[in-house]
């Protein structure tokens, strides 16, 4: 989800299981063993990022412009049964989110891939980064302003 190139996702994937085998006895147990297993993922595609140079992204600079509206008249859905075409259009929603992380700058989409779609604490998404609690929250919040204004205008026009 972080290097956006499946083929090197694999590659990194496997990479930091070699990495963990082959490193297991400097693990000094200060955290949990996934949250160190998680911590070699992240350096290894930040290396990537970083060899490949594919930052066909925002600038935080543009980030900080991206000011946050809101969206009114938000409603969850009821239980109803999903039709097919309910169904299309929660497939292109989900496409559309998935396509604004991939447009964030690797700080922001990191944090909200730990933090919204791996599911970890602000805690165990600090350690993995190497970055502070607050550090975590200040991306965080920038990250889903940004996600906010990126996917505000299409959700406005569909609404």
């Amino acid at each position: 989800r972080i290097v956006q190139d499946e083929d090197e996702a694999e590659s990194i994937l496997q990479e930091t299981f070699l990495q963990t085998y082959q490193r297991l006895h400097t693990f000094r147990g200060e955290s949990k063993l996934t949250t160190w297993i998680y911590a070699i993922g992240i350096n290894l595609s930040r290396a990537y990022l970083r060899k490949s140079r594919r930052y066909d992204t925002f600038s935080e600079a543009d980030l900080e412009q991206l000011q946050p509206r809101f969206v009114h008249g938000r409603y969850a859905d009821d239980y109803a049964t999903w039709n097919p075409q309910r169904l299309a259009e929660a497939a292109e929603h989900k496409h559309l989110v998935h396509e604004a992380i991939r447009k964030l700058p690797p700080t922001y989409r990191e944090v909200v891939t730990l933090r919204d779609i791996e599911e970890l604490s602000t805690a165990e998404t600090a350690e993995v980064l190497g970055i502070s609690e607050g550090a975590v929250r200040v991306r965080l919040h920038r990250a889903r302003q940004a996600l906010r204004s990126l996917l505000d205008a299409y959700f406005n026009q569909t609404t």
